[in-house]
Parts: structure tokens; C-alpha cells; sequence
């Protein structure tokens, strides 16, 4: 039997992860930014003049992806560069005004964003998921040790067929949050 991907854990964590992606754009567009801008802001709003290096690396991403990112907030007047007075090679990144106005908006998208995901979830449900979301984001990032499935059926890799980790009243979360994408299909006033 051939292994059923859409019943995988990872198949629905990666539907659920493109669903988030989608409604966050339209909550950003709608304070005229694009999904990974707000990260830039959200980063700077914590630790202001960063070194493009710098916002790369709590970015996670390449840096030549952050000197796009900066140029088009910079554009918009949401970031300042200024060239570092003891190192001419090095630029720092700096929110300006209208961008420290901008963080507050993007808070407000994000708690939007939130409320529909979780809809349906009761607190318990919520702390449950973000733990769990937590341990496979850790394992994901620092490799199981599972190198080898050599051996493995594909039947062991079936949802069905793996043991109950999570307590009956956790497992209906994903089932929960699954609707309650569905159902937040209808836009929140901005």
C-alpha cells in the first residue's frame, strides 16, 4: 500500500502553514505591505540599527534577499540605512516614524490573522497546538536522528498506523483548526 500523503501530520501542517500565508497577505496588502516585510519591521521594532548581516540571520534568510527587502521599505519610507560612522563598509537599518506606525498596524493584522486561524479552539486546544507546533518546529530545525527509514513500510508512516502521543481531547485541534480555516473564508473588516 502506497503511503497517503494527505493523511500525513506534514501534508496538513503545510496546507494550514499555505492557508495562514494567504490570509496574512491580504490582512498585509491591506496596510500596503507583502508577506516577509512585516518580519523585517516586527525585527527591527525589537533591536532598532541592525546590519543587513544582522536582520539576515534573525530573518533566517540570505542577505541579498534582506538588501530587497530594505530598498522597497525604504521606498515606502518605512526604513532609513545609515552608514555606521566607525565602519564606512557597514550600513545600518533604522525604522523611521512612519514605520514604527506601521508595526502597530502589522500587530493588528497579525491578531487578525490569530483570531480567524484559531477559531473554534477553546484556550486548552491553543496551548496544546502551539506546544505541539513548538516540538515539531524544533525537530524540523535540528533533524529528528531518523536518518535511515530503511525497513520502514509505508503503512508504519500512516497516521493511523503511529501511536497515540497526543491525548483524545488534543486530537480533534487539528480537525478544529482544519473548519476553522474553511470557515474564515469571509474577509475581517480592516
Amino acid at each position: 500500500m502506497s503511503f497517503n500523503h494527505r493523511k500525513s501530520v506534514t501534508f496538513r501542517l503545510a496546507q494550514a502553514a499555505r492557508a495562514h500565508r494567504t490570509r496574512s497577505g491580504v490582512h498585509l496588502g491591506r496596510i500596503g505591505l507583502h508577506a516577509g516585510q512585516e518580519a523585517v519591521l516586527k525585527a527591527l521594532e525589537t533591536e532598532d540599527g541592525q546590519s543587513m548581516s544582522e536582520l539576515a540571520g534573525a530573518l533566517g534568510v540570505q542577505p541579498p534577499t534582506v538588501t530587497k527587502m530594505i530598498a522597497r521599505l525604504g521606498a515606502q519610507g518605512l526604513v532609513t540605512r545609515q552608514v555606521s560612522a566607525s565602519d564606512g563598509r557597514l550600513a545600518r537599518v533604522y525604522l523611521t516614524e512612519v514605520g514604527r506606525e506601521r508595526v502597530a498596524a502589522v500587530d493588528t493584522a497579525w491578531k487578525r490573522v490569530e483570531k480567524e486561524a484559531l477559531a473554534g479552539l477553546d484556550d486548552k486546544d491553543r496551548k496544546r497546538l502551539r506546544k505541539l507546533l513548538r516540538a515539531v518546529e524544533r525537530n524540523l530545525s535540528l533533524g529528528s536522528g531518523i536518518d535511515d527509514l530503511a525497513g520502514t513500510d509505508d503503512e508504519d508512516l500512516e497516521p493511523e498506523g503511529l501511536p497515540a502521543a497526543v491525548p483524545p481531547a488534543a486530537e480533534t485541534a487539528p480537525a478544529a483548526a482544519e473548519k476553522a480555516v474553511v470557515a474564515s473564508a469571509d474577509p475581517v473588516d480592516a
